[in-house]
């Protein structure tokens, strides 16, 4: 059977995550005492003691998620021995997905997702921003109300058929809000996110992103890489490399790769990683279909 993983995005952490893998595996023990050397901080103190809002901390949750990921992707027990046939990550989890297909080192992988948090925090605090879930409306219908309002508001995420994420000004958020339950929008509920992820207001945080992801080396990855700016299939490094950075501004096209990746032959799905938030949304674009969705975190 073609087997796809999918990796999780912020929004998956939870107190206590990762600490029984750490606890039960040796491997994953030094995986772990690893990235706090590299982050120079002992993440893991915060992932195994720390509360909801310390966990928030767009800083602190980018690699703690990434490196539950990718720990499990390479010690989970139910994965010895296993070869994806393709891989994508939602968001951040496009890092755990290109780490685990071998494309970006564990140690590069790690340190790029930590100037990706740490710049995109500085982004929050300088232009503040907000990002809302749209439920009920055509994909068409939520990026006219986009178009429509005033300020700068963009779609961000396109997680299912009736579900998108918008993201910018706070005040355009909540115009675009307004405007979608006026159009029939069964919710359209602002996010408790730290800022306009995956919007023009980003944007500073190009240049240092952009410099850290030049000067890593990406490899051809074992299986195909299915990226979210395009949703097809890439192994080609340096498109890997330019989608990596457009992702920082562009919508996250999960729709469109699940539904590519089936088309491409894949007959069961693994999350592996922090929730179940992406096994939802697998279901959700393939209703009545008898492809199996699993998690493994």
């Amino acid at each position: 059977m073609v087997e796809a993983y999918i990796f999780p995005g912020q929004g998956s952490q939870f107190p206590g995550m990762g600490k029984e893998l750490y606890e039960s595996s040796s491997e994953a023990r030094d995986l772990m005492e690893r990235a706090n050397d590299i982050l120079g901080f002992r993440l893991t103190d915060i992932m195994f003691a720390g509360t909801d809002e310390d966990l928030r901390a767009t800083k602190v949750t980018q690699p703690a998620i990434f490196l539950h990921s990718y720990v499990l992707s390479q010690c989970h027990p139910a994965l010895e021995g296993k070869t994806p046939a393709m891989v994508a990550g939602h968001s951040l989890g496009e890092f755990s997905a290109l780490a685990a297909a071998g494309a970006l080192s564990f140690g590069d992988a790690l340190r790029l997702v930590s100037i990706r948090a740490r710049e995109m925090q500085k982004c929050c605090e300088e232009v503040p921003g907000g990002m809302a879930a749209v439920i009920g409306l055509p994909d068409e219908a939520v990026e006219q109300i986009c178009v429509g309002c005033s300020g700068t508001v963009v779609p961000a995420n396109y997680n299912c058929p009736g579900q998108i994420v918008i993201s910018g000004e706070k005040e355009a958020v909540e115009q675009a809000c307004a405007m979608a339950k006026a159009a029939g929008a069964r919710r359209a509920l602002p996010l408790p996110v730290g800022g306009a992820f995956h919007s023009p207001l980003m944007e500073p945080a190009r240049a240092a992103l952009g410099k850290a992801i030049e000067a890593v080396e990406v490899r051809e990855p074992v299986c195909p890489v299915y990226q979210n700016v395009t949703a097809t299939p890439i192994t080609d490094p340096a498109v890997i490399k330019s989608n990596l950075l457009k992702q920082l501004t562009a919508p996250v096209r999960w729709t469109a790769s699940v539904l590519r990746m089936v088309s491409d032959g894949a007959g069961r799905f693994t999350e592996i990683g922090p929730g179940s938030v992406l096994q939802g949304l697998v279901r959700r674009i393939l209703p009545g279909t008898e492809i199996p969705v699993e998690g493994i975190e």
